[in-house]
């Protein structure tokens, strides 16, 4: 085994900027989204997928979400309280036989809570999703017709018929949002390039800073010309 001669191919954290939509994108994506299957299809996952964008959850935190980790005032900004994940894994690997065992929050202490602002708009989509479809028995706001969890399968198939949907050929032939997921990389990346400061938009997506800052290097807008014109000032100082 010591003449074996192998390294282990470089891994790439940094989220490509090809995936991040921007607000208006992200808006047709979500209208796309009510749009698609019968009996309500796509309107049960429109808020889900609302919130992965408006608040950065990821998506088993969004399933996982309940009615009272939810302030939703009738006007303003309301807030979520994230505490538990529900992310989908082989059942051969749960204790319970569940594809979706319940976790504490990723990068956090299991009785760790993440407080999370959210912006009028989601408010009253999470106000319109409750009184349309009410909530499930444990008070989740997501839920197949038959209660249960929702299924990534489900919500990835939606998505990706909204992309054909709101997307040009082009776009859909792209990474761009390729990914549910892709969503919460879109909202991480608004809020670092509106200047919301990077400890206020670590908390709020449930990272440290050093991975924030690593994470979205490439999906700062305009951080480079930003640099270019101050080592331009050095220069002729």
């Amino acid at each position: 085994m010591h003449k074996v001669k192998w390294k282990p191919p470089k891994t790439t954290e940094t989220v490509d900027p090809r995936v991040v939509v921007n607000p208006r994108q992200a808006e047709a994506l979500l209208t796309a989204v009510a749009s698609i299957g019968g009996r309500g299809r796509g309107r049960r996952l429109q808020a889900m997928f609302a919130c992965m964008y408006y608040a950065a959850l990821r998506p088993g935190e969004t399933v996982a979400l309940r009615k009272q980790d939810c302030h939703l005032p009738a006007t303003g900004w309301g807030r979520i309280l994230v505490d538990v994940s529900r992310p989908e894994v082989n059942v051969q690997w749960t204790d319970t036989g569940d594809a979706h065992e319940e976790r504490g929050l990723k990068h956090r202490g299991r009785d760790d809570v993440r407080p999370v602002p959210i912006p009028p708009k989601l408010v009253q989509i999470l106000r319109q999703h409750i009184a349309e479809f009410g909530v499930a028995e444990d008070g989740r706001l997501f839920r197949s017709e038959r209660g249960g969890v929702v299924a990534s399968t489900a919500y990835t198939e939606v998505w990706q018929d909204a992309r054909k949907l709101a997307l040009t050929p082009a776009q859909f032939a792209s990474p761009l949002a390729r990914r549910p997921y892709d969503l919460r990389h879109a909202a991480v990346s608004l809020w670092l390039n509106a200047g919301v400061p990077a400890p206020d938009v670590a908390e709020r997506a449930g990272h440290g800073v050093d991975v924030l800052l690593r994470v979205y290097a490439k999906c700062l807008d305009g951080h480079q010309e930003i640099a270019n014109k101050r080592i331009e000032d050095a220069l002729a100082a």
